[in-house]
């Protein structure tokens, strides 16, 4: 047997375990924490050997003599396997401390038990061959992810994320089943290599359908709606999880079909380019109106998916127009931005992570003041938080260096594919922006200052666990910013499995971009170093400390700091017609006015309007069809035996 599906064997058996020694809590974690570390180590180092050595890996099981589950690992599934069995190790480590309530020992194992199936089924989505290992695959990861939404299930508002996600899960999965439905019928096969001799029509509809599909699991706007809610539902290692490498599985499916159907129009480019520009710049605007620390970080997850399909879709319509430079700048930037992501995120969900549990609010103008007593948390978030920003000299910069690239490569096209290049880079540049205004209220109001509540004071940064995999993380934001040579090709080696056949010396636009993290490494260098000779300066002198000068007001309190809402007032102001915002605020009146208030809200238009236009309508349908459940079995084995008769109509 291959060492990848060994390693997806003690994956699931760690997941088993829980439910054995779930009476013995401590021995219980250790078991599962270990065994399934030691299956994603073992994967991750498999991913890698088959990532640098040429070669495709096939392996087949016949399920009833009928039915063929054929799986393949290339070098398109062993990059994102790399992915998916890292953020996945760390996960597991991280969450050792985290699920630390005994009384919650049934409800933990359960947790495990889905998370080990979770990892397995996107390392089989990856490497599924044909549509039926494909599907069950996909499957099996929707319903344990959704079971991993809903672990705290007594909170209503869990409930409903668990359900939404639900709901869009199974919308996106029809669109991706009747794509296959498409090839099936006009093939007679279940492989992903008949799709090539579908027709061109079929193939843009083949197309179409799957990016819904797809785009509904990766978040792209508006099929994003489950996201804001699912992420801060679920524990935050599963957050780190799903944002990090599970939405990606959605990328891939993208990339996947791309490669399959074999067909070079300039229509997927624009398709593709245009969803990952709404989605970024919209992604991040709302992201910037939140109150809630986990959900901010959830649309964050969509504005990063807009930078990924940028970069593939600049990718397409370089292959589209001939434009070899650009099509490879663009594919590899975007390849490269899904690891990064996942990197990052993963990173700063494990912050967020250990600030809710240590303080037990989400609330962004309750915190402050922790970096006093939260350094590694603060200093690993700030990391995070720059390289999500695109800023030099982490990992985030140089996947959108090179797809900035890839944008001014296009910009010498004609027409659409002019127009297109030029808004895309135009995007990146809104985007970077508004998430460094973002991640600044973030890390300024949260880390900085002085407490809001009493819920940020005297709080503490214990669980090694927890803090362990966020340093390897930041180390990693750090290392692939300075060195971005082995990662940059990485992602070539996973784009050499699209097909597009270009062979093109790359060494320098990397050596462009190696130069520029290199001059921003040796400025932070030299900050340190100066900030470490002043320290030595001062080591032996005394100190005198006293209040500053208040401008005349001695009674400073924490309600004059910035809040989050105040400080991202201003921008969300311009951005009114697509974020439009609601505010509760009484009229001050009379001379001794009474205590007030101020809350406000940005809405989301696409849940907005697809909730009053689509969910709620659905809802109303299923009610009124509710009558069909009613509990007796009779009539359920009629529905059976009815559903059969009809079908037999269909064989031919």
């Amino acid at each position: 047997m291959d060492l990848f599906f060994i390693s997806l064997l003690i994956i699931v058996s760690g997941g088993v375990f829980t439910l054995i020694f779930q009476r013995q809590f401590t021995l219980m974690k250790v078991i599962s924490v270990f065994t399934i570390s030691a299956g994603c180590l073992l994967g991750l180092i498999d991913s890698f050997s088959k990532l640098f050595n040429p070669g495709q890996y096939s392996f087949s099981f016949d399920y009833l003599n009928t039915l063929s589950l054929s799986f393949k690992i290339d070098n398109l599934s062993a990059f994102f396997l790399v992915a998916i069995f890292a953020v996945s190790l760390l996960a597991a480590v991280f969450s050792f401390h985290y699920m630390n309530k005994k009384e919650d020992a049934l409800r933990t194992a359960v947790n495990y038990l889905f998370f080990s199936i979770l990892i397995a089924s996107m390392a089989l989505v990856v490497t599924a061959e044909n549509v039926i290992a494909f599907i069950l695959s996909w499957e099996i990861m929707s319903l344990s992810s959704f079971f991993l939404v809903i672990y705290d299930y007594q909170s209503p508002e869990n409930r409903k994320a668990g359900y939404l996600y639900f709901v869009f899960s199974h919308v996106g999965v029809m669109f991706i089943i009747a794509a296959f439905g498409i090839l099936y019928g006009y093939t007679g096969s279940f492989e992903f290599t008949s799709a090539v001799t579908l027709p061109d029509g079929l193939k843009i509809l083949v197309f179409i359908f799957c990016f819904i599909g797809f785009g509904s699991k990766a978040g792209v706007f508006p099929f994003h709606v489950w996201l804001p809610h699912a992420h801060p539902a679920a524990p935050s290692h599963i957050s780190a999880v799903m944002s990090g490498v599970m939405i990606k599985t959605g990328i891939y499916g993208i990339l996947r079909l791309y490669a399959l159907l074999d067909l070079h129009t300039p229509l997927f480019g624009e398709i593709v380019v245009i969803a990952g520009m709404v989605s970024g710049v919209l992604g991040v605007v709302y992201a910037l109106g939140q109150h809630d620390l986990k959900r901010l970080l959830a649309y964050h997850s969509v504005e990063n998916i807009g930078i990924i399909l940028i970069g593939i879709g600049l990718g397409m319509i370089g292959v589209s127009t001939g434009n070899p430079i650009m099509a490879v700048l663009g594919f590899a930037g975007g390849l490269l931005h899904v690891l990064n992501h996942s990197i990052f995120k993963s990173l700063l969900f494990m912050g967020a992570g250990i600030v809710i549990r240590k303080t037990g609010t989400r609330s962004i103008d309750a915190l402050g003041g922790l970096l006093k007593n939260m350094k590694i948390t603060g200093i690993t978030f700030l990391i995070g938080s720059l390289a999500i920003s695109g800023l030099p000299p982490f990992n985030g910069f140089v996947s959108e260096f090179l797809i900035y690239l890839g944008g001014f490569k296009g910009v010498v096209l004609d027409k659409t594919a002019f127009v297109l290049s030029l808004l895309s880079i135009v995007s990146l540049a809104v985007i970077g922006g508004l998430a460094l205004a973002c991640f600044t209220k973030v890390v300024g109001v949260v880390f900085q200052g002085e407490p809001r509540s009493r819920a940020a004071e005297d709080v503490d940064e214990k669980g090694l666990t927890m803090l362990v995999p966020m340093l390897v993380l930041a180390g990693a934001c750090v290392v692939i910013g300075v060195f971005p040579g082995l990662f940059f090709k990485m992602a070539l080696k996973g784009i050499s499995s699209l097909g597009i056949g270009y062979n093109i010396p790359f060494e320098p636009f990397l050596r462009i971009t190696e130069n520029i993290t290199l001059a921003a490494a040796i400025f932070f260098v030299v900050f340190l170093l100066i900030l470490a000779f002043r320290m030595l300066l001062y080591r032996k002198k005394p100190l005198r400390r006293s209040g500053t000068w208040g401008c005349g007001f001695t009674q400073p309190t924490v309600k004059m700091q910035y809040t989050g809402s105040s400080y991202a007032a201003f921008i969300l102001e311009f951005f009114r017609p697509v974020a439009p915002l609601n505010e509760d605020h009484p009229a001050i009146q009379g001379r001794f006015p009474g205590k007030t208030h101020y809350r406000s809200h940005v809405n989301d238009i696409a849940e907005l309007h697809m909730g009053n236009g689509m969910i709620r309508p659905i809802l109303w349908m299923f009610d009124r069809l509710r009558w069909i459940q009613h509990g007796d079995i009779h009539l359920y084995i009629g529905y059976i035996l009815l559903a059969v008769v009809v079908l037999l109509f269909f064989i031919k």
